[in-house]
């Protein structure tokens, strides 16, 4: 077995002007310095993700839910993963749209995976947002990872594509080497012995 998990870390914003991206670089670029992860990034700007949805739940369905095909590449990334980071603002004390729908699409690609959540906004740094993400992806049988990130008032808080608050390192460097033992663990586990809930 490769000692190295697939992680990849989920840019949840589309909106204009989002900050989104810069937040994701960051948290990528030190998952990579961590050496425990393969690290691909999934924008869900560049990904087709409708609203509506077939009548028969992916739970269901299994692979013969009928994605789009601008879906493709994602799905397979979500699947391929051992782990995931989610980067998301908070919009009206919750997260975007776009998260939801990409979640509502996909049902096993989550499961027995461990999820670890980056968040950003104004006074709360996006905590509301991951509150409501945790309970929905435990829904869907994943591992929430206990210590996260969160980026109060970032429009202040970042220089040059980095947080201006030295501590942030240290919490990345914890909220990594969780995601990192969850990955292994939940890995082995799966190869061991399907997982008995979720589909």
């Amino acid at each position: 077995m490769n000692d190295k998990s697939k992680l990849v870390v989920v840019i949840g914003s589309v909106r204009d002007g989002r900050f989104g991206p810069t937040v994701a670089e960051w948290v990528a670029d030190y998952a990579r310095a961590h050496g425990g992860f393969e690290v691909d990034v999934l924008d869900l700007a560049d990904v087709d993700i409708p609203l509506s949805l077939p009548a028969a739940p992916p739970k269901f369905a299994g692979a013969d839910y009928p994605r789009p095909e601008g879906m493709r590449g994602a799905t397979t990334k979500l699947t391929d993963a051992d782990a995931f980071i989610i980067v998301t603002p908070e919009y009206n004390h919750s997260y975007p749209a776009s998260l939801k729908a990409l979640i509502d699409w996909h049902f096993t690609q989550w499961t027995a995976k461990p999820v670890a959540f980056v968040s950003y906004g104004g006074a709360a740094g996006g905590r509301h947002a991951v509150l409501h993400l945790e309970n929905v992806l435990t829904e869907l049988h994943a591992v929430t990872i206990r210590d996260g990130l969160a980026f109060p008032n970032y429009f202040t808080a970042w220089q040059d594509g980095a947080p201006l608050d030295a501590a942030a390192a240290g919490y990345a460097k914890a909220l990594l080497e969780q995601l990192a033992w969850w990955a292994s663990a939940l890995r082995a586990a799966r190869i061991a012995a399907p997982y008995p809930g979720g589909a």
